[in-house]
């Protein structure tokens, strides 16, 4: 029954968010703000956006705030943000993939903290929940680098992960909308987006006691997530933030990283 999981005190859960994203100087964009709610920051690693300077300001600040840092690894794909799908041979997308891990390492070495975990952006996040060779290339480099997945339930790189022994956290988007099926509603639908924050709180803690949302169509859909995520990129993404992180407080869950951050 919903409201029965409440009663445990002791659930955990990571509240994430895609940082490195912004122009200009990091420190002067609204991203700070942003990684001070988290517990966990997918940082751009250069696919579709970042660059050396700001990953290190990221990993600096996110050390210095004990929150985990992600490899949020793309499609190297800066003009379309990585929100297009390629269709790359396997050899050159892992290939592509391995080095932004590697270049977002660096940084996180620099600022004294490491990359925790893996979360694919954009267009691949979507394309390994079917797409086999894509996902294989995801589960290779996080199993290359000892490193857990964040992604979507039921996804073909969560089977291939559990095959591997990789690690595979679950997670939900607190600002996107589901279809029927429990996959993301496509971003050039109109109604891709949640962006009341009320709602977005609502659906989370929903998600958290029943593992049920609403799809975009009205229907009931199964899902989880041990971790929630809202896009920075989001219209009014830190009020969307300090809502959803009141309501998972409130409704009795202690948010943490699922993958410890580590600072000398």
């Amino acid at each position: 029954m919903e409201g029965q999981v409440l009663q445990d005190t002791s659930l955990v859960v990571d509240l994430n968010c895609d940082l490195g994203e912004a122009h200009g100087p990091w420190e002067d964009s609204h991203e700070p703000a942003l990684i001070s709610v988290v517990s966990s920051a997918n940082v751009a690693c250069g696919g579709h956006a970042g660059d050396d300077e700001t990953m290190y300001a990221v990993c600096r600040a996110a050390a210095r705030h004990g929150v985990a840092v992600g490899a949020q690894v793309s499609y190297p794909d800066r003009e379309g943000f990585g929100r297009r799908f390629l269709d790359v041979a396997a050899d050159d997308l892992f290939a592509s993939l391995q080095q932004q891990f590697e270049d977002l390492e660096r940084a996180a070495v620099r600022a004294g903290t490491r990359i925790t975990y893996i979360k694919p952006h954009g267009a691949l996040y979507n394309a390994i929940v079917t797409h086999e060779n894509h996902a294989r290339c995801v589960v290779m480099l996080a199993r290359e680098k000892s490193v857990p997945i964040l992604g979507l339930p039921g996804s073909r790189a969560e089977s291939i992960a559990a095959e591997r022994g990789v690690g595979y956290v679950t997670e939900f988007f607190a600002d996107r909308n589901y279809t029927p099926r429990g996959t993301l509603v496509p971003r050039s639908e109109s109604d891709a987006l949640v962006t009341d924050p009320d709602t977005a709180a609502e659906r989370v803690v929903r998600m958290l006691v029943a593992g049920r949302i609403n799809a975009n169509t009205g229907e009931e859909v199964s899902t989880y997530g041990r971790s929630v995520c809202v896009h920075s990129d989001t219209y009014g993404a830190e009020t969307l933030l300090r809502a959803v992180r009141t309501r998972i407080v409130d409704a009795g869950w202690r948010i943490s990283p699922f993958a410890p951050a580590t600072t000398r």
